[in-house]
Parts: structure tokens; C-alpha cells; sequence
């Protein structure tokens, strides 16, 4: 059974939907950007679902100023006040669950890993975490080094250039940006997340689209190689049939995981 739960934040309310189920682990599920808690294509909303119906309990919430939530929207990174709001009703609402596992897209990603462990939530699962800081209007630099790179090796590139069919003055301003990264120090915001995830170790699981851009940037900075997952997708969302069931995949059997010394939930 799906139902609505309000949450009480700093003096505004959150809107929540939990979708109910035994297990004694749930799973938190943080949205990215200004995604309401559906998600894109209704996709949180059926993951939500489909977790649900094999025994997971899972809660999802707006953050303030977003979606039918009240408050400002003062972005991901002061959001800690709302998840730490949404994990303790999650366990208000579901009281039976004893472990919490904490998923999120894009900066809610980065979200669960600077403030998950304020929250209380054991594990995390991330996809595609947001690591740039915007400096104009072009992609990551490791993005565009990737795709610069592949269509520089294409001649066809080269035809439609001379043709008039690819803007020259994109294409060396994209070039310059490549040229020029190789003296930049990581941002702020990489060091500050990678540092984070350092302190979860192995309660981290990472799931990367490996045509996005944002997970082209995240990988061009991470090191960590045993917890990440790359699925063979451009799409951040993970929309459509095949990759929702990719995802799912991998969100199940990081819900699953357990430590050597963890006791085993009677669940399936």
C-alpha cells in the first residue's frame, strides 16, 4: 500500500509517500535537482513500487521549496535538514524497520554522502553524484574531453565542420576548456564529496551512467574502482525499460548487502 506522510522541518512540511512493505530494511530515496519525489518519468515512483512489492519498504520525500513541499528551495547543499527530517519519519511511519539504505541521482547523491551518516542512515547507493561546479555554459570537463576526443577521431566530423553543419567557434571554445583543465586543481565541491565518501568505506555503492556527463566528471575525479557499477547508458534518469530494470538491479543487491558481522534480516 502506497500513503502520504507529512513531515515536520524547520517549521515547514515536507510531502512524503511511503510505500509500505515488512522488511526490516527501507530505502530512503533522495531526489536530485528540483525533481519532485515521482521522479523523472514517474521512475522513483515505480522503483519505489517494484521494491516495495518484493518486500521493501521504501519512503520518498520533496525537500523544501520543491514539489508539494512548503518552504524555499535553498538547493542540495542545504538539504541536511531534510533528509535528516525524512529518515527519522521513515522510521516513525515504519516502525518495524531496523536498517535504512539511502538512494539518490544527480546532487542527491552528493546530498546522502556529505549528510547520510547525520541521519542515521547505514548505507548509501549513489548514481551519477554531481561533483561540478558550473563556470559557463558548457559540459563538464571530463565530459567534454571524452566526447571531444571520440569525435576528433571521427572524420565525418571533420566534413560536417567544413560543411558548416558543426559550429567551428564551439568546437575550439570546447577545445580551449580541455587544454586549460589540465591546471586545474579538483573543485571545491569534488574534494568536499570525496572526502565524504572516504569516511563511508564500504557502506557505499556507486552506479554510473557511462555516457552522462555528470558521471564522466564524477569518474574523472573518484578512485575507487571495487563499489562502482557502470551501466551501459547517456541517460542520467536511467529512463526506459531496460535500464529501470539495470538500476533496479543494482539498488537490490545493494540493499541486500550485508557486512560479515551484520545479522541477516528475516526478509527476502
Amino acid at each position: 500500500m502506497r500513503r502520504f506522510v507529512a513531515v515536520a522541518c524547520e517549521g515547514e512540511t515536507l510531502a512524503a509517500t511511503l510505500d509500505e512493505a515488512d522488511g526490516t530494511t527501507g530505502l530512503l530515496i533522495v531526489s536530485g535537482g528540483n525533481e519532485i519525489r515521482s521522479g523523472a518519468h514517474r521512475g522513483m515512483a515505480d522503483l519505489g513500487q517494484r521494491l516495495a512489492a518484493a518486500g521493501t519498504p521504501v519512503f520518498r520525500y520533496d525537500r523544501r521549496g520543491v514539489g508539494d513541499s512548503t518552504g524555499d528551495n535553498r538547493g542540495f547543499l542545504s538539504a541536511q535538514p531534510d533528509l535528516v527530517a525524512a529518515a527519522t519519519a521513515f522510521r516513525s511511519a515504519a516502525p518495524h524497520v531496523t536498517r535504512v539504505v539511502g538512494f539518490g541521482n544527480c546532487d542527491a547523491a552528493s546530498t546522502l554522502a556529505l549528510f547520510g551518516r547525520s541521519a542515521g542512515i547505514e548505507r548509501i547507493i549513489l548514481a551519477n553524484p554531481w561533483v561540478v561546479e558550473p563556470i559557463d555554459d558548457l559540459p563538464p570537463t571530463a565530459a567534454i574531453r571524452a566526447r571531444y576526443g571520440e569525435r576528433l577521431r571521427d572524420p565525418a566530423t571533420w566534413r560536417r565542420a567544413v560543411s558548416g553543419q558543426v559550429s567551428l567557434t564551439k568546437l575550439f571554445k570546447g577545445l580551449r576548456r580541455v587544454v586549460a583543465a589540465k591546471a586545474e586543481k579538483p573543485a571545491p565541491l569534488a574534494t568536499q564529496v570525496l572526502t565524504a565518501l572516504g569516511d563511508w568505506r564500504e557502506d557505499v555503492a556507486i552506479v554510473l551512467a557511462s555516457g552522462d556527463a555528470t558521471a564522466i566528471a564524477f569518474a574523472a575525479e573518484y578512485r575507487g574502482a571495487a563499489n562502482v557499477t557502470r551501466l551501459d547508458t547517456a541517460s542520467h534518469s536511467f529512463a526506459g525499460a531496460e535500464n529501470a530494470a539495470a538500476l533496479y538491479a543494482v539498488i537490490a543487491a545493494a540493499i541486500a548487502f550485508r557486512h560479515p558481522d551484520e545479522s541477516q534480516d528475516p526478509e527476502p
